[in-house]
């Protein structure tokens, strides 16, 4: 399973355009591609994209969800601070492969996270 590992990380951004947070947030998410150019960010309006996401739940925005390869590092709700999402993808691209396959399975939510066929939809809907 490793030696297939694809290591390219996934930032996604589920927000509402009605959502004044997530109007605030936006231009400070987008900016974060120039520190993380090998990640890919990409902003999913709830609303206009709802067919590609399923019954995923959202809770509140804005809801992240990170990958690295197929394997989900981090699904829920962060503050719309950049420095949160600095600081774990900091943590996460310093991990090697083996150690984010472990993370993504080390406890039963992050183990159900990929399980979950919305969420692997999504990821496939958004690869390259």
């Amino acid at each position: 399973m490793v030696s297939s590992f694809n290591d390219s990380f996934s930032v996604v951004c589920l927000c509402a355009e009605w959502c004044g947070t997530c109007r605030a947030y936006r231009a400070a998410f987008a900016g974060l591609g120039a520190r993380f150019p090998g990640a890919r960010f990409h902003w999913l309006d709830i609303e206009d994209q709802a067919d590609q996401l399923g019954d995923i739940d959202i809770e509140n925005f804005p809801t992240l969800l990170i990958s690295r390869g197929t394997a989900i590092l981090y699904f829920g709700v962060m503050l719309p601070h950049p420095e949160h999402l600095v600081r774990i993808l900091d943590n996460f691209q310093a991990q090697d492969g083996r150690e984010s396959l472990a993370y993504a399975h080390a406890d039963p939510l992050r183990r159900a996270w990929q399980k979950d066929p919305d969420l692997q939809n999504l990821l496939r809907y958004l690869a390259p």
